[in-house]
């Protein structure tokens, strides 16, 4: 009985996967109409028939399957959802990214890899430290320019 059948809601944008029953059913000229059982009971309304027959519907950024369609299709869905984090996540943070590729020289366009920044990084450690002239201050701008290159490299690789 649909009621009583667990159907896998999916958010790839937030991360979330959970189990949800299905709540209120409504039935008009068009066909069933449901929507999920508390707590995710703002998803819907939504087709019961189109989500029984194609075993998938979205709603929003939700993705309401069957146990089946979903062993089908994660590894595609969260691919998918990885990928949009990631461009999200580059978004977000490209003016950081645009100051520390300024402060080791690197280029502001294109992909960097780890011998790019480690190389530009050491060339300038060689006047920045304290130790060979530089001041504490110009030092430590590099480290942290490196280093954040560095975990936004690590975050995407």
């Amino acid at each position: 009985m649909t009621d009583k059948e667990e159907w896998v809601v999916w958010n790839g944008s937030m991360g979330i996967l959970d189990m949800a029953t299905i709540g209120d059913i409504q039935h008009d000229e068009t066909g069933r109409k449901a929507s999920l059982a508390p707590p995710y009971g703002v998803v819907g309304p939504f087709s019961l028939d189109e989500l029984e027959t194609l075993g998938r519907i979205a709603f929003g950024e939700c993705l309401v399957m069957s146990r089946q369609r979903w062993q089908e299709d994660q590894l595609n869905l969260r691919l998918e959802a990885r990928e949009k984090r990631r461009t999200l996540f580059f978004r977000a943070d490209i003016d950081d990214d645009h100051d520390h590729r300024e402060i080791l020289g690197l280029p502001f366009e294109g992909l960097l890899n780890l011998s790019e920044i480690n190389a530009a990084f050491r060339q300038l450690a060689k006047t920045a430290h304290p130790d060979a002239g530089g001041s504490d201050e110009q030092y430590r701008r590099i480290v942290e320019a490196r280093d954040a290159l560095l975990k936004r490299l690590t975050m995407t690789g």
